[in-house]
């Protein structure tokens, strides 16, 4: 059985981590699995948006005890592969030109809710959704994340969150910042999708383009990331979507 199950409807991609069984327990197997999927749906033309779910019970629920245990007697250098593998997932998913939203139906915990983190958008059921970076709780960092977490929810609650590995709920995830939706758990899927379908009826340069902005932007100062602005600006201004899109507005407001 496949780790990672993906599939296409439409214009919106789904990649469904299928270990219900483990709750979604992260493995180095799922973790390539992630990467190969994400990198798929990235290459598909069709494609204009990206759902990331988790079968069964949990969204993700960190790492199994197996891989736990490999980390544990790995040498330096193996650890360090390892690492890089699940920071290489990460930053795809950061980097890739099509929006990502994760549906998190229950528990997102440790690595799971480091993959919930880097997602660009966040849906999660108002019942059962948690959210939590449990590594110091057994003498681990939530490292990779934490790169990305303070860029998120700054830096008084990234602390509060890595340091007590505090649980919250949806509610509270929002208020953070952490996350972008909260729906019902019965209406989860359903809102999941039709903001998935609101994304995807954008263009998809000016999507990609935004994204990568989006990210380049922090850490830049005021005068370095006007003149990054300002080239996007002119370069948007190129691309067919754009020229289409002014096509259209013009002949409409002339009707």
């Amino acid at each position: 059985m496949s780790l990672v199950q993906t599939s296409i409807d439409g214009v919106i991609g789904t990649i469904a981590m299928n270990r219900p069984e483990k709750r979604n327990a992260l493995s180095a197997d799922m973790v390539a699995q992630l990467m190969q999927a994400v990198q798929s749906m990235q290459l598909h033309a069709d494609v204009r948006a990206i759902v990331l779910r988790g079968e069964g019970s949990a969204f993700c629920a960190g790492a199994d005890l197996s891989y736990l245990q490999d980390i544990s007697t790995n040498s330096v250098l193996e650890n360090l592969a390892d690492s890089t593998a699940l920071m290489q997932l990460m930053q795809a998913m950061v980097e890739c030109p099509k929006p990502i939203i994760g549906m998190v139906h229950g528990p997102a915990i440790a690595g799971g809710c480091g993959l919930a983190t880097v997602c660009d958008l966040v849906v999660a059921g108002r019942e059962k959704a948690r959210f939590g970076y449990s590594e110091v709780k057994i003498g681990f960092i939530p490292a990779i994340v934490m790169v990305y977490l303070l860029r998120k929810v700054g830096d008084t609650q990234a602390r509060r969150l890595v340091l007590t590995a505090d649980v919250i709920g949806a509610e509270e995830a929002l208020a953070l910042g952490l996350i972008s939706h909260v729906a019902d758990d019965a209406d989860l899927v359903a809102a999941t999708y039709a903001l998935a379908e609101r994304i995807a009826a954008n263009s998809a340069s000016a999507l990609a383009l935004s994204k990568g902005m989006l990210s380049s932007l922090h850490g830049m100062s005021m005068d370095a990331g006007l003149r990054y602005a300002a080239s996007m600006n002119a370069l948007a201004r190129q691309t067919d979507d754009c020229k289409e899109g002014i096509s259209r507005f013009l002949h409409s407001s002339k009707g």
